[in-house]
C-alpha cells in the first residue's frame, strides 16, 4: 500500500508543472477576451459636428437682398477716319516709303509702283495725240479754203479727241503709280514690302486718323434700352490707367441675327497715349435686379481651388462649401451654399 503511494506521489510531482501551465494559458486567453470585463450594451454614440463656437467671435445673421449686379459691354476701338490704300496697277513694288506706325500727312506718297510700261504707253499716246492735232489742224485748213469735204474735218476732229482722251486715260494710269496718303494720319498693316508683286485690288496698307476714335460696342436687344443719342458714358481701354470719356453718336438700326446684338457707336474724347485701333473697351451697365446673399469678403476663405464659409449650427460650428460672384465694396455675393437668415462667422475660424 505504501509502495501505491509512493508511486503516485511521484506521478503527482511530475504532472503538476504542465497542467498549471495549460490552466494559466487559457486564463489569460479569457481575460485577453474580455470574460472577466463588464459588457456594454449595444448602441449609438453621439457625435457633434464641427466645433464649439469660440467665445467672442463675430457673427452675421446672412440677409437676402434686392439688387442689380452690373454688367459689361465690351467692344473693339476704331477709327472714324479710315482708308485701305490698293493698287489699281498690276506692277511691282519699286519703293514702300513707310512702315507700320509711321505718322504721314495728307498728299505724301507712301509707295512707288514700277511704272516704265505705263510710261511708254503714256509715251506713245502723247505721240498719237500730236499727231492727231497736226491731222486736224491740216484738214481744218483745207476744209476753210474748200478742199476738204465736212465729212473729213469731222472725221479728223473725232481722232483728235480719241487721241486727247486716251492721253488723259494714260497720264491717269500713271499716276496710279505712286500711292499717296489721302489724310493725315498713322499708317497700319502694312502687307508688303518692296520688290513684291501686286495685282489691281490687293490692299498694301493702311491710314487710320488717331484725333477721332470712337467704340463700336455689340449690344444685346434686351440692353439696348440703356443707350440714348448723345448720352454721356464713360469708357474703360484697355492701355489706359483712367476711364475715357465718350458719347453716343450712332445706334445702328440693324439686329445681328447670330448674337441678337445691335451696334453702337460711341465717340471717345482725345487722350494721351494715342488709342491703338482694335484695343478693347468695356462699359458697366446696371443689370437687372434679383434677389442676392452678400458677405463680407473676410467670412470667405479658400481650401484649393473650393470656396467655403463658417456656418453656426447649435452653438457649433459647421464648415460649408459656397459659390461667389461679384466683389464689391468689401462684399462678395454668394450664389450658392447659403440660405437667408443662416449665421456665419465673419472672421473665420483656423481649423484642426
Amino acid at each position: 500500500m505504501s509502495a501505491v503511494k509512493e508511486r503516485v506521489g511521484k506521478i503527482m510531482k511530475i504532472a503538476w508543472r504542465p497542467a498549471a501551465g495549460f490552466a494559466g494559458l487559457v486564463g489569460m486567453a479569457l481575460w485577453m477576451a474580455g470574460t472577466f470585463e463588464s459588457k456594454v450594451g449595444p448602441g449609438k454614440r453621439e457625435h457633434l459636428p464641427g466645433f464649439a463656437l469660440p467665445d467672442g467671435a463675430r457673427t452675421l445673421t446672412v440677409k437676402m437682398t434686392r439688387t442689380a449686379s452690373p454688367v459689361e459691354v465690351v467692344g473693339t476701338a476704331a477709327s472714324e477716319r479710315w482708308v485701305n490704300l490698293s493698287a489699281r496697277l498690276p506692277s511691282t513694288i519699286q519703293l514702300m516709303r513707310v512702315k507700320a506706325g509711321d505718322a504721314v500727312t495728307n498728299g505724301q506718297v507712301l509707295a512707288t509702283l514700277d511704272d516704265r510700261d505705263i510710261r511708254e504707253q503714256c509715251a506713245g499716246a502723247d505721240a498719237q495725240f500730236k499727231q492727231a492735232e497736226v491731222e486736224y489742224n491740216r484738214t481744218l485748213q483745207l476744209f476753210e479754203k474748200g478742199a476738204a469735204t465736212d465729212q473729213a474735218k469731222v472725221a479728223a476732229q473725232t481722232g483728235l479727241e480719241a487721241a486727247r482722251a486716251r492721253l488723259q486715260q494714260m497720264r491717269i494710269m500713271l499716276s496710279y503709280a505712286e500711292i499717296t496718303s489721302p489724310l493725315d494720319g498713322i499708317v497700319t498693316d502694312r502687307h508688303f514690302e518692296s520688290g513684291d508683286l501686286v495685282a489691281p485690288g490687293q490692299i498694301l496698307m493702311s491710314v487710320y486718323d488717331p484725333r477721332v476714335m470712337r467704340l463700336e460696342l455689340p449690344v444685346p436687344v434686351r440692353l439696348l434700352s440703356k443707350f440714348t443719342l448723345n448720352q454721356a458714358v464713360s469708357v474703360d481701354l484697355d492701355g489706359t490707367t483712367r476711364p475715357v470719356k465718350g458719347v453716343v453718336r450712332e445706334i445702328v438700326s440693324e439686329v445681328d441675327p447670330l448674337s441678337r446684338s445691335q451696334k453702337v457707336k460711341i465717340t471717345l474724347e482725345q487722350t494721351a497715349p494715342v488709342i491703338l485701333p482694335g484695343s478693347y473697351g468695356r462699359i458697366t451697365l446696371e443689370g437687372e435686379a434679383h434677389e442676392s446673399l452678400w458677405v463680407p469678403l473676410s467670412a470667405v476663405y479658400r481650401i484649393g481651388q473650393q470656396e467655403f464659409v463658417q456656418v453656426i449650427s447649435e452653438g457649433r460650428v459647421i464648415r460649408r462649401m459656397v459659390r461667389t460672384s461679384l466683389i464689391r465694396d468689401g462684399q462678395v455675393e454668394v450664389i450658392s451654399g447659403l440660405a437667408d437668415g443662416e449665421v456665419i462667422l465673419v472672421e473665420p475660424v483656423k481649423e484642426g
